[in-house]
């Protein structure tokens, strides 16, 4: 993997756009005049040198013994040959002619985060402002009104970030405050921010998936994970591609409900499993939303109380909001009919959101999808480095048998939530969902003769929407206008949000990939070790 750090031919420049003026902007000159030089003078001396052993062998003289200018022109046609080794890209010789340069690259990188750490110095308040701050820390005004009573929430943050500086004693130097839009997440997305965290975001791909190619955005601070995860793309890419199918789109809510008897509570579970109020039932939910449509219900009951499972479809929206008014609506309705139940809470754990459980890995929650690939035999020894035995071996002991001996719940994989976090930190979705989003089943097989890899991943609760929460968000609107899914599907409500859904699924199955691989041929300590090992010394950054 080719790391490259900042160019320095250009130097960088403030936000303002104007370039820095640092001491080290002497590297920045001209090349062209370097390389001529150089050039020029290998030719030079070149010819000049040539001519001088010709006189000395017709003259007779030994060609030892040589001339000031003779010594001043070997002197410089070493120097030139040693420059043109480096330009021409020959390896031994770089870290002889890079020694010089990178002092001059630190000195630069010195300077840039002299710069950097002077723009992330405290912001010096007001007069107005040290009063609130008195006034927050005192008690007289609540933290969590500031938004309300300045009607400026970049100054909220300000003041807030202050307040907590001085209450606990602690710095937040290194948590920017600048250029964050925090009207967009009033009310929405975050309470009382003081600040933002700033997450890389690399790409892998592209995912050639059913057809259509894909750039998948992955935010995360792991080494390795969107290098292997695009390595995995590039086999499968290769190989034609990938494919994928989506069983079932509903999400869940399953409130718990109590009644005085076990008699009373059965009447509940046969009455909302009746196939002739089914259709009663789904116009009072259905009200909820213009795009909520009830598709089941389904009870279990713990002695006299009632679990009740909805599912419906929430059109592009990952749906929890949605369905939990559906789930108010149907409940507020059936209160005329059973006026005795009594309702312990709108969510009962049978859900399940946020938390491994059998109910999802057999019912599903959110999106279910299969992705599957073959990837040829030349394939897996050119690209993977391994062969198709080992993978098929490794998969069978490792993601089946091991995870089984473990115990382990929907998790018959090798690192699919490594997969899952990164894009849905990257696109706005709920992190917190990676719980059960995970759950995935890695499948291996040699076809066509034992050459060949077949390879699937199933993963029955993929909870995505492309509105609604972290999705509005500048950042994140970004990453899902780079896959093609911004925004609610005017064509047909729900197609981005499913499209979104068989993509995770998709780099999921890269990622497997990848990683077996790099198991299998025993490459995965030396990956990173190599890659995600940093050689810079943060003391100086963080002192």
């Amino acid at each position: 993997m080719d790391v490259r750090r900042r160019s320095i031919n250009s130097p960088p420049s403030t936000s303002a756009g104007e370039p820095l003026n640092l001491k080290s902007h002497k590297l920045s000159h001209p090349l062209y005049l370097t390389n001529a030089l150089f050039f020029s003078l290998f030719f030079s001396v070149s010819y000049f040198l040539l001519h001088r052993w010709r006189e000395k062998i017709r003259t007779s003289t030994p060609l030892h013994v040589v001339t000031l200018s003779e010594i001043a022109a070997i002197l410089s046609f070493i120097a030139s040959v040693i420059y043109l080794i480096g330009f021409f890209g020959i390896g031994f010789i770089h870290p002889i002619t890079s020694r010089a340069s990178s002092d001059d690259e630190l000195e630069l990188d010195d300077d840039v985060d002299a710069i950097i750490a002077k723009d992330n110095s405290p912001i010096p308040l007001s007069q107005d402002d040290e009063e609130i701050v008195k006034s927050v820390i005192s008690g007289s005004i609540p933290s969590y009104s500031l938004e309300s009573k300045l009607g400026d929430c970049r100054r909220a943050a300000v003041i807030r970030r202050e307040v907590v500086q001085r209450s606990t004693g602690r710095s937040l130097e290194g948590l920017p405050t600048e250029g964050f839009d925090y009207d967009s997440i009033l009310g929405q997305c975050c309470e009382m921010p003081i600040g933002y965290v700033q997450i890389p975001v690399g790409v892998a791909g592209p995912l050639l998936l059913d057809g259509a190619e894909y750039t998948v955005p992955m935010a995360t601070t792991e080494g390795c994970l969107v290098a292997s995860t695009n390595r995995g793309c590039k086999a499968i890419y290769v190989s034609g591609g990938a494919s994928s199918s989506l069983l079932r789109d509903g999400m869940t809510r399953a409130p718990v409900v109590r009644f005085s008897t076990v008699k009373r509570a059965a009447q509940l579970k046969f009455f909302l499993e009746d196939p002739l109020n089914f259709d009663s039932l789904s116009v009072v939910f259905n009200k909820s939303s213009r795009f909520a449509r009830l598709q089941s219900i389904q009870c279990a009951m713990a002695g006299k109380n009632v679990y009740i499972r909805f599912t419906c479809s929430t059109g592009d929206a990952m749906g929890m909001n949605m369905v939990s008014k559906g789930v108010q609506n149907v409940l507020d309705f059936l209160q005329d009919d059973f006026p005795d139940m009594d309702v312990i809470g709108i969510s009962g754990n049978f859900c399940s959101d946020k938390k491994a459980a059998a109910v999802n890995w057999i019912e599903g929650r959110g999106k279910s999808v299969v992705c599957e690939a073959i990837i040829k035999e030349e394939v897996v020894k050119k690209v993977l480095k391994t062969n198709v035995e080992a993978l098929v071996e490794l998969n069978m002991l490792k993601n089946l048998t091991g995870s089984a001996m473990a115990g382990a719940l929907g998790g018959f994989n090798a690192h699919a939530s490594n997969i899952v976090s990164a894009i849905y930190i990257a696109t706005g979705q709920d992190p917190a969902q990676n719980v059960e989003s995970s759950h995935c089943i890695t499948m291996m097989e040699a076809v066509n003769n034992g050459k060949d890899l077949h390879i699937s991943v199933t993963m029955p609760c993929i909870e995505v929407g492309t509105v609604g929460g972290g999705t509005q968000l500048a950042s994140q609107s970004a990453c899902l206008n780079l896959l093609g899914v911004k925004g609610a599907s005017k064509e047909s409500p729900g197609a981005n949000s499913r499209l979104l859904a068989t993509v995770v699924a998709g780099a999921v199955l890269a990622g497997e990939l990848s990683l077996m691989s790099a198991i299998s041929a025993g490459q995965l300590v030396r990956s990173h070790m190599k890659y995600n090992r940093s050689s810079r010394d943060v003391s100086k950054v963080v002192s």
